[in-house]
């Protein structure tokens, strides 16, 4: 798919950081898509947490499906042609899910293989041309607290890191690692659509 005439909705500045330096237009809407939200045809773009212990940190996801809670559709569409990505189906969560078990029974209840909090409210305005999002966590390498580190704005939250850090300091490290990865392959995975 052609990347012109779309624009790549973020909810977080790193991720916004990731596509405009690979070239694509790209907006900060925030977390659950909360604010501005630009005209025309939108991309959810970013990061997802897995659902499924076989979907690793880094997998790169295109999706063909959106779904909610209860596993109904709320958009599908053919996937974006990113190539090596693999074609999924992306839960419209309303609230970050890391707790192992509690990702493993959405999985089994929505069919869902990854979850994100914009997607669903994209979904909602009767523009969404795809989604983009890699991998960043898992039922197995959680985000160790590192959630707390950004704002509803998409902006960082310098304590809520610095707090996630003294709860838990190698599992934020290790998230935090993970989530840098992610961050760098979904800017090469947007430098196939620039």
């Amino acid at each position: 798919m052609d990347a012109d005439g779309l624009t790549f909705a973020c909810a977080t500045v790193a991720e916004l950081k990731a596509g405009r330096d690979a070239g694509l237009p790209a907006v900060l809407v925030g977390l659950r898509a909360a604010g501005n939200l630009p005209e025309g045809r939108l991309v959810s773009f970013g990061l997802a947490g897995s659902l499924r212990d076989d979907l690793g940190c880094g997998t790169v996801l295109d999706a063909i499906r959106v779904v909610d809670a209860d596993g109904d559709t709320i958009w599908s569409g053919s996937p974006l042609g990113v190539p090596g990505a693999r074609e999924a189906t992306i839960l419209a969560a309303d609230a970050i899910v890391d707790e192992p078990a509690a990702r493993r029974l959405l999985r089994e209840q929505t069919g869902a293989d990854a979850a994100d909090l914009e997607s669903g409210p994209l979904a909602r305005t009767g523009r969404l041309a795809g989604c983009l999002r890699v991998v960043s966590d898992t039922p197995s390498r959680t985000l160790d607290g590192i959630a707390g580190g950004v704002r509803e704005d998409g902006s960082l939250n310098w304590a809520g890191l610095a707090r996630g850090f003294v709860r838990r300091p190698l599992g934020f490290v290790r998230a935090a690692t993970d989530g840098r990865r992610a961050l760098r392959t979904l800017r090469e995975a947007a430098g196939s659509l620039a």
